[in-house]
């Protein structure tokens, strides 16, 4: 919630002055709703946020899937939460892939076998991706997105499940 007074909003915790009193910053904190009545402050709810993700300031809904259009002869594709999404997952897991690069690379120029616990690593990584963009592709609306990305009911993040660092 936040105060408002003669239609000017009220900080919490930063002392105010109204008709020749000065109030002490914890004064919105401390006093009952009569006494910020009785001297004109009103409450109002604080403005709905929305997931930037998913929705727009507004709390419109994004666009889902890619937006090709061609203006004066130049297209141009704006991508949808979906394609976003994605990629963001393929960072991730190109960054811990990223870490194991050096192995591949030794087994091209050297032969020296990829130790078998970070192919299998490599290999969860590369898995764990591939599900959670089909998980994406598999959601037909926002809400479905929204659900999927939300927390699980013990409150833990529904994140995507990439395998532990065998190094860490």
């Amino acid at each position: 919630m936040a105060f408002k007074l003669n239609g000017n909003p009220l900080a919490v915790d930063v002392a105010f002055r109204h008709n020749d009193i000065q109030y002490p910053a914890n004064w919105l904190r401390l006093s009952t709703a009569e006494e910020k009545t009785a001297i004109g402050i009103t409450e109002v709810a604080d403005a709905p946020t929305y997931d930037s993700r998913f929705y727009w300031g507004d709390g419109t809904a994004k666009a889902l899937d890619d937006k090709t259009e061609t203006v004066d002869g130049v297209e141009s594709t704006t991508l949808g939460v979906k394609s976003v999404l994605k990629t963001q997952e393929k960072v991730t897991a190109g960054s811990l892939l990223a870490k194991y690069d050096w192995y591949v690379v030794r087994k091209a120029e050297k032969d020296i076998a990829i130790p078998s616990s970070i192919s299998t690593f490599r290999d969860g990584v590369r898995t764990a991706c591939d599900t959670r963009e089909k998980e994406i592709d598999a959601c037909s609306d926002t809400a479905a997105l929204v659900t999927l990305y939300s927390t699980k009911e013990d409150g833990t993040p529904n994140m995507t499940q990439y395998p532990i660092d065998p190094n860490s």
